[in-house]
């Protein structure tokens, strides 16, 4: 470690910028924002630096740098485009005993600013040790992303209820487990969703309480997405790093799985056609006793929960059983892997509506109503359908539709085993065959799918 990680209190403590452009300006923006006393040092300075000198009654020093400069200041940074001004700051500031920072220069430099995530009081700061600023920015974006937007909040309560809970719970250790429990409840996702007045209540019933026998838990019903790890949202990863167990089916890629708390306890329940390795019933009872544990159950399921995911089934036991939870939304399939085939669902010229339906029934059957999947200008996507490919093209030609509707089939789409198959209702079951395809897949019917060709930007892996 180059540097040591620290937090400075600059509040109403001198610190001195030297330099007049717009580099001095920025690192001045980020003194004032942190309750500095302002001294600039340069013979002229920009109207943007002067504006906020006025503002923040910043000390304005129009003439050269000089080792005066530096009496009884915290810290100064070197902002200027002149290395020997530069190199001398640092010497002066050294020999003071006085925190120096030179731009660009970390060799000259007893401390660096980081790139800063403010959620204040929550702060994130992030450094290369001068390595590659570039770097340090993009983390910064990232942080920045992955942060949820209300933390702050969180920290305001938390920070509100600190000496209460001090006076409430004499024992330091007692307290930090207190803490923990805190965190590790309900309490910041109901800040997150915007019930603060709720997450404060719930605090303080547990200060009340603390003794108190454990908690019920709570589910977290998370659709995956298609494959790709990239397309999970951001709520999804957040309760994905909270969970104590992840029920998680078959559909559910391994690099997704990888992004789970790695602690967590993993319990497979994917279903295969004609081979239910757990129930739907002993799932549901799964969910309902593992949160009367107290524990925080991650449902995890490949696409949306909502669409073909049974995810209503799911959420009727644990309504009944009075147990929390929680939805979060996954990118469907037939959004994902379209998208990432190259063919539009809707489209002004070929498509104005899109029809999700099932690749096979619960009883096994295809028992549709197909009188109503013939129309043109209608896009028609069938999940889970790789088995019944050859029905479902033989019913559609039967009720109706052209034997030369184009049509794709989509292997684990968005995945690096993705693999597209087109042709016509004719031909597509005997291509599909040919490629010897895996499950899971999806197919889609209808005019859009001619659009693969000009629009397909997914590279596919050879096989």
């Amino acid at each position: 470690m180059d540097f040591l990680p620290l937090f400075l209190d600059i509040r109403d403590k001198k610190c001195v910028i030297v330099g007049g452009g717009e580099v001095a300006h920025r690192k001045a923006t980020l003194l004032v924002r942190a309750g500095g006393q302002l001294h600039v040092v340069s013979e002229k300075i920009s109207a943007e630096l002067q504006q906020l000198c006025e503002a923040s009654n910043a000390v304005v020093t129009l003439a050269a740098f000089s080792a005066d400069c530096l009496q009884d200041a915290t810290l100064v940074i070197a902002a200027t485009d002149d290395r020997d001004v530069n190199a001398n700051v640092s010497e002066l500031a050294k020999a003071a005993g006085v925190l120096v920072n030179v731009v660009d220069q970390p060799d000259l430099c007893s401390f660096i600013v980081p790139a800063i995530v403010d959620r204040s009081p929550i702060v994130v700061a992030v450094s290369s040790g001068g390595a590659s600023p570039v770097l340090t920015r993009q983390l910064k974006e990232l942080n920045e992303v992955m942060i949820p937007g209300r933390i702050a909040e969180l920290g305001d309560l938390l920070r509100r209820y600190r000496p209460q809970v001090k006076k409430t719970i004499s024992s330091f250790a007692d307290r930090a487990r207190f803490w923990e429990a805190i965190l590790d409840s309900e309490i910041p996702e109901l800040v997150y969703s915007g019930e603060a007045g709720r997450a404060e209540a719930v605090l303080q019933e547990k200060l009340a309480n603390n003794d108190s026998s454990k908690a019920i838990g709570e589910v977290y019903l998370v659709g995956a997405g298609p494959g790709d790890p990239d397309l999970l949202t951001l709520r999804a990863l957040r309760l994905m790093h909270k969970a104590d167990v992840v029920l998680y089916d078959r559909l559910v890629s391994p690099t997704i799985l990888q992004k789970v708390r790695p602690d967590a306890e993993r319990i497979h329940v994917g279903k295969q056609r004609a081979n239910h390795t757990v129930p739907q019933s002993r799932i549901n009872e799964m969910l309902v006793a593992l949160a009367k544990e107290g524990k925080r159950v991650l449902r995890l399921k490949g696409g949306d929960p909502f669409i073909f995911g049974r995810g209503g089934e799911e959420l009727s036991e644990l309504t009944r059983h009075q147990i929390p939870f929680q939805v979060v939304p996954g990118i469907t399939a037939a959004s994902g892997c379209a998208a990432y085939a190259g063919i539009p669902l809707t489209h002004r010229d070929h498509a104005q509506s899109v029809q999700f339906l099932p690749g096979h029934l619960k009883d096994g059957t295809l028992d549709l109503p197909w009188d109503g999947l013939i129309q043109e200008q209608q896009t028609l996507v069938f999940y889970m359908g790789l088995v019944g490919l050859p029905k479902i093209c033989e019913e559609l030609i039967a009720h109706g539709k052209r034997a030369d509707t184009p049509a794709a089939i989509i292997q684990q789409g968005t995945t690096d085993n993705q693999k597209v198959v087109t042709g016509t209702l004719s031909d597509l079951p005997l291509l599909a065959e040919q490629e010897e395809l895996q499950a899971p897949t999806l197919i889609i019917v209808g005019n859009v799918v001619t659009l693969r060709d000009e629009l397909s930007w997914y590279e596919e892996k050879p096989h």
